[in-house]
C-alpha cells in the first residue's frame, strides 16, 4: 500500500537518504498560523530544519521574525533578509564578536541576543562599545527547565539592573517551556499558565517602574498554543514545522504532520523474522533512548539493537509480509532536529518525485562568519 512518503521511482536515491516533503511543510505552517491567530506574532525557530527553502516558504507566509541558537544559523537567516533575528543561546568567548559581525553585516536586520548572565552581558555590553553597535538583548528566564534562564524570583532584580546598559538596548524577556512535554493538554495548560502568571506579573512590575519593556517570546512547540491568548506575546515553536514521531505519539492535541522521512534499504534478513536496515546512528538521530524512528509501513516492526551502520528489526509473529533484501523503506524519525544534524541535504519530494536537492546551510558551526 502506497503512503504519502513513498517515491514513485527510488531506485537512484542511495540510501540513506532524508526528504523533506514541502507540501505538507507549508501545511503546517499554515496550521500554526491558524493557531497563533497571526503570522506576526510567530517566531519560530530554526534549529530544526537549517535550511533557507523552508525559511523562504515562512516568509511567503508573512512571518518575519525568527530564532536560531548558532551563528550559522543566524547568517543562514541573515542572508535570507529575515526582519528580525534572535540568537537565543548564551553568547560566550568567540560568539560574541561573531555576532557582532554579523550585525555588520547584515544592519538591515533587527539583531537580538539573549542573556541571564551578568559575566556574559558585560563581555557584549563591551565589545558592543568598542565596534559603535547596540544590540537588543532578551532576558531569559528560567521558566522551569533548569537549562538556562535567571530563576523567577530573580528576575525583575536581574532585569532593572541590565536595563541600564549603555551599549545594549534590553528589550523584554525570552520565556521557554520547553520542560512541559505533557501529554494531557489540560495538565500542559495548567502548568504553562502558572509559570506564564508569574512572568507576565514580573513584566508589569517592571513595566510600572517605567523601564522598557516591548517585546515577550514564549512557548516551543508543545506549550505555544497554552500562550495564544495572552496579549502582546510572541510564541516560538520550532520543530512543528517539519514535525516528527516523537511528537506525533506524544501529543494528539497537535494538528501537524511529519514532513520528513529517512529512505532506508534493506541489506540482511539475518534470523526469522528479523531484517537489518542500514540506518545506524550515522543515519538518524540517536538521541531519543528508545524508539528511534518508526517504518511507515511496517508500524509492528520492533528495534532489536542499532550500532553505527546497521539498525536490526523483528517482526511480530503475526506478522505476514515480510520485507526483502534490497526492499526500500521509509522511516519516520523519533527526533527530526538530529536527524536533519546528520546530513549535507535533504531531497525535497513533490508528488512521489524527486523536485529539488536542498543543501542545508547551516547544518555545520560556520559559513563565513
Amino acid at each position: 500500500m502506497r503512503t504519502i512518503y513513498d517515491l514513485v521511482d527510488p531506485s537512484r536515491v542511495s540510501s540513506p537518504a532524508l526528504l523533506y516533503y514541502p507540501e505538507i511543510i507549508r501545511e503546517n505552517i499554515v496550521k500554526a498560523i491558524e493557531i497563533a491567530g497571526s503570522p506576526q506574532r510567530l517566531w519560530p525557530h530554526v534549529k530544526t530544519h537549517k535550511l533557507p527553502e523552508i525559511v523562504r516558504m515562512q516568509q511567503a507566509a508573512g512571518i518575519e521574525r525568527f530564532k536560531c541558537a548558532t551563528i550559522a544559523e543566524a547568517e543562514m537567516l541573515g542572508s535570507c533578509g529575515a526582519r528580525e533575528v534572535m540568537v537565543a543561546y548564551p553568547l560566550v568567548g568567540p560568539a560574541v564578536a561573531r555576532f557582532l559581525h554579523l550585525m555588520q553585516r547584515f544592519p538591515d536586520c533587527g539583531w537580538w541576543a539573549v542573556g541571564d548572565s551578568q559575566i556574559a552581558l558585560d563581555e557584549l555590553d563591551n565589545q558592543a562599545g568598542v565596534a559603535g553597535l547596540c544590540p537588543n538583548v532578551l532576558i531569559d528566564a528560567n521558566m522551569g527547565m533548569n537549562r538556562t534562564g535567571v530563576p523567577l524570583d530573580e528576575l525583575k532584580a536581574f532585569y532593572l539592573a541590565q536595563s541600564a546598559r549603555k551599549n545594549l538596548r534590553v528589550r523584554g524577556l525570552h520565556c521557554y517551556d520547553g520542560h512541559l512535554g505533557i501529554t494531557d493538554p489540560r495538565e500542559r495548560q495548567a502548568k504553562a499558565d502558572a509559570a506564564a502568571h508569574t512572568a507576565l506579573n514580573i513584566r508589569n512590575e517592571i513595566l510600572a517602574r517605567g523601564v522598557r519593556l516591548d517585546t515577550v517570546v514564549m512557548g516551543g512547540t508543545p506549550s505555544f498554543p497554552c500562550h495564544t491568548g495572552r496579549e502582546d506575546v510572541y510564541f516560538s515553536p520550532g520543530t512543528l514545522f517539519v514535525y516528527d514521531h516523537g511528537y506525533r505519539s506524544k501529543f494528539a492535541d497537535l494538528p501537524f504532520v511529519p514532513g520528513a522521512a529517512i529512505l532506508a534499504r534493506v541489506i540482511s534478513r539475518p534470523a526469522l523474522r528479523m531484517f537489518t536496515l542500514d540506518l545506524g546512528h550515522k543515519g538518524i538521530g540517536a538521541d531519543p533512548p528508545d524508539e528511534r524512528g518508526v517504518i511507515v509501513s511496517l508500524p509492528g516492526a520492533r528495534p532489536v539493537f542499532h550500532s553505527e551502520e546497521h539498525w536490526v528489526f523483528k517482526l511480530e509473529e503475526s506478522a505476514t509480509e515480510m520485507p526483502e533484501v534490497g526492499d526500500v523503506l521509509f522511516v519516520i524519525p523519533t527526533h527530526i532536529c538530529s536527524t536533519t544534524a546528520l546530513y549535507d541535504e535533504v531531497l525535497a519530494v513533490e508528488d512521489g518525485q524527486i523536485a529539488e536537492t536542498w543543501r542545508i546551510t547551516a547544518r555545520g558551526r560556520k559559513i563565513t562568519i
